[in-house]
């Protein structure tokens, strides 16, 4: 299985595409639409949001709600693009319009530059936003779907916030937005339901572990990731770290899962349990100080127009890019060309 995303944040609207989901899932685009506003949710989310109420529209690969087997293509139309036209429109615009060049410390306009070759800092945080996010969560929703099928859950919690518990966040956001500041967290998942010998310890790419924490990895401002207990095993002695195994004579079972459900690369039919560490959004009200590459003279860094706190959200796209990377490892062991052979074969596998 594969999945492309495309488009920009002020772009005519964002895009995926999924190759390899078998033939007769049904897909209900209410449930696409309800994932869609997950990610648009959360306290300390910026004036975007009244802007955009993100709902899919189901181009191809679909047919009276269920899947072809053919590539499913899936869109999200920007509201806001008509107010970007004149310096967006890719069959012709205005180039100098909404021209950045103060470019943000922690985001991707410098190095993105230097590597694309322009002198406009527009060129590359439009991919680079976390509006291209929305493409995702979209695909994302369909392999969750698929996942559910099998009697599989991705789900996740905010569990810090600016260093507070998520519950006790709601000043620390209030008192960043009076700043014209951000503020980041920590993000917990689960996947509930996977059987055992998911990924592989035979090669490196196979193992699950690795796959996950790449695909959290893979979604912006993200800049850290665990599996388990983590770093945190790092401490510890051995004798401490590890889930003993058991027996009542008939099945072998652990009393703690501080592997977080996976062994040497493979699901091991515990739940698994991940966590991501988020930074704050590098697009402050009040900037940052940085340089005007027009001149090469100081400047406060572009605000654009940003959320204070979008860690909620960020939860509701980790789920979409894990339950991705999931699906995908899911259906390279199973194989099958419909949903019935798919979960036929998942049933026969041991619990």
């Amino acid at each position: 299985m594969k999945i492309t995303t495309a488009g920009e944040s002020h772009g005519k609207g964002l895009f995926a595409i999924l190759e390899g989901i078998p033939a007769g899932l049904e897909v209900d685009p209410g449930k696409i639409d309800f994932e869609l506003a997950r990610r648009q949710s959360g306290y300390g989310r910026g004036a975007r949001q009244k802007i955009e109420r993100d709902r899919v529209e189901l181009l191809a690969g679909i047919r009276d709600r269920l899947t072809l087997g053919s590539p499913i293509a899936l869109a999200v139309w920007n509201r806001d693009y008509e107010n970007w036209k004149e310096a967006m429109a890719p069959e012709g615009c205005d180039r100098s319009a909404r021209r950045l060049t103060c470019v943000r410390p922690g985001h991707a306009d410098l190095t993105g530059m230097s590597k694309f070759a322009t002198d406009d800092a527009r060129n590359v945080l439009e991919r680079a936003s976390a509006r291209e996010t929305a493409a995702r969560v979209a695909a994302g929703a369909v392999c969750k779907i698929l996942l559910e099928k099998l009697g599989v859950t991705v789900s996740s919690e905010a569990l810090e916030i600016g260093g507070a518990a998520a519950e006790e966040s709601r000043s620390r956001i209030d008192e960043a937005r009076g700043d014209g500041d951000t503020l980041g967290g920590v993000i917990g998942l689960k996947i509930s339901g996977l059987k055992r010998g998911f990924g592989s310890c035979m090669t490196y790419a196979e193992k699950l572990d690795a796959r996950l924490v790449s695909a959290m990895m893979s979604v912006q401002a993200v800049k850290g990731a665990e599996v388990g207990l983590g770093f945190a095993l790092a401490g510890m002695r051995g004798s401490e770290a590890h889930d003993e195994l058991y027996t009542d004579g008939k099945r072998i079972f652990r009393k703690t899962n501080r592997a977080g459900g996976i062994e040497g690369g493979m699901s091991n039919g515990e739940e698994i349990v991940l966590r991501a560490a988020m930074k704050p959004i590098p697009t402050l009200a009040k900037g940052l100080r940085t340089v005007d590459t027009d001149g090469m003279v100081p400047a406060l860094s572009a605000p654009e127009r940003s959320d204070t706190c979008a860690v909620e959200a960020c939860a509701a796209v980790l789920e979409a890019a894990v339950a991705s990377e999931l699906c995908a490892a899911v259906l390279e062991r199973l194989g099958g060309d419909t949903m019935e052979e798919v979960k036929e074969r998942y049933g026969r596998l041991p619990s």
